[in-house]
């Protein structure tokens, strides 16, 4: 009797462990897809541009859209702040669509979220190493719309990134940022990037990488596609003599 039972806790505890795992999209292999923009419009001031589409599986499965923009004040050439807002529309589902007796509904779980963000940017060089710190606050409103309850969240971030010039054209780039909760328990989030960029033109550049996402109960591994693309607007912007 006693056999059966730890037998029966036993499989329970797979299959639990297993569908845990289904659920949220551990072991699956996900995919970001990224543009970042830098539009200069001053000697000193330039808008930035972001979309971001993240999946929880290779280009399907839907899990985060992220659009953000923001106003660069350039100190100088190795130092810029930034004042920005993005909106955040997520699917912690793992879940395309729900079957129940037979019919296909779709549920809202979604949660929509208006960030507001400080950011400053400190550059420097160590031979041919080209670092890169960021340091960034986010105000975050964050809307379950499955529940409709509403929360307001505080957050610091810290970013190291390293470039390494291979040649005129291909690059490596690696990163390691940490996510600070400033409410609740502190760890939030830890990303560990490497990829291989390549100039395509001055102002256009891409990168393919990957990615570690690290939380406290889980971890995501994520390929990343990335495009770079600096603009100078100045002209545009310029009053007419």
């Amino acid at each position: 009797m006693r056999k059966a039972i730890t037998l029966l806790l036993l499989t329970t505890t797979i299959f639990s462990t297993n569908a845990q795992s289904e659920i949220t999209g551990e072991d699956d292999f996900g995919s970001w897809f990224m543009y970042f923009g830098t539009n200069k419009i001053a000697d000193k001031w330039s808008i930035h541009t972001e979309a971001q589409f993240r999946y929880y599986e290779m280009a399907s499965n839907f899990n985060q859209l992220l659009l953000r923009t923001g106003v660069n004040y350039h100190i100088n050439s190795d130092a810029i702040a930034t004042l920005g807002y993005g909106f955040i529309d997520t699917d912690p589902t793992f879940r395309e669509f729900d079957i129940l007796g037979g019919d296909v509904f779709f549920d809202n779980n979604s949660i929509s979220e208006h960030r507001i963000f400080e950011q400053f940017i400190l550059k420097n060089k160590v031979w041919e190493f080209k670092f890169e710190h960021r340091y960034r606050l986010e105000q975050r409103f964050v809307q379950n719309n499955a529940t409709g309850i509403s929360n307001t969240l505080h957050r610091a971030r810290y970013r190291i990134q390293m470039t390494l010039p291979l040649t005129d054209i291909f690059f490596l780039n690696f990163y390691d940022e940490i996510f600070i909760n400033l409410q609740n328990d502190a760890f939030g989030q830890n990303r560990a990037y490497a990829a291989l960029g390549v100039n395509v033109t001055e102002d256009l550049s891409m990168q393919v990488g990957y990615l570690k996402n690290h939380f406290s109960e889980t971890n995501f591994d994520r390929l990343q596609v990335g495009v770079f693309y600096n603009t100078d607007l100045r002209g545009i912007f310029k009053k007419k003599e």
